[in-house]
């Protein structure tokens, strides 16, 4: 008991709260220049040129032998590329890459902004509210679309950058379906909770 009194109090639980809004910006920039970099061509593959393969590949490099790289990124998906008949990584490709990276983050860039709302109202001590319930449900939604459609759709970019380039790419992905689903139901569930709850002070303030 003298342990939930300790760390489930107004005070720390409004710091945190306030933390956690501070770390949710955080993460929206750090998408976006993720994004950034994807676009500038620094999005890792497994590379198959006519000379060999090569692990860990960008667009944006001449020389694709093994070395040190910095600001990379990857979307967790096992991505292969196969130049053209020049030997070359085909513009399309680069363009099917960026467009499956924005498809992979962006509903995360949002799911974290509706978060960061949650947080910011906790701060100011607004919690059982319609607005947190709906910000929760809409962060749910997101992480379930995510973890459910999103995968279909790189499956669909990469099938249509096969039939217009004169390269090839493939994809394995649907790894983080579960750690994304399972979340994404626990934020919906939570959502019900605060509208079930905003919904009895209701009935309560009108009884009175």
């Amino acid at each position: 008991m003298k342990f939930n009194q300790i760390f489930a109090n107004e005070h720390l639980a409004g710091s945190a709260a306030r933390l956690m809004k501070y770390l949710c910006y955080f993460a929206i920039c750090f998408y976006v220049l993720c994004a950034v970099l994807s676009f500038m061509g620094r999005q890792t593959f497994f590379l198959h040129t006519k000379t060999g393969t090569f692990e860990r590949a960008i667009y944006a490099e001449e020389n694709h032998n093994p070395h040190s790289r910095s600001m990379t990124v990857s979307m967790g998906d096992d991505i292969h590329v196969w130049t053209n008949d020049t030997d070359q990584i085909d513009p399309a490709v680069q363009a099917g890459l960026s467009l499956m990276y924005a498809v992979h983050i962006i509903p995360m860039i949002f799911a974290y902004w509706f978060l960061s709302r949650v947080f910011s109202n906790i701060n100011k001590g607004q919690i059982f509210t319609e607005q947190n319930s709906s910000y929760l449900l809409y962060y749910g939604m997101l992480q379930l679309g995510a973890a459910v459609f999103v995968p279909f759709i790189k499956l669909l970019i990469c099938r249509v950058v096969n039939l217009a380039s004169g390269g090839r790419m493939s994809i394995s992905t649907g790894r983080a379906v579960l750690n994304m689903l399972i979340p994404g139901i626990a934020f919906i569930v939570a959502a019900y909770i605060i509208h079930y709850g905003v919904h009895l002070q209701d009935e309560v303030d009108h009884t009175l």
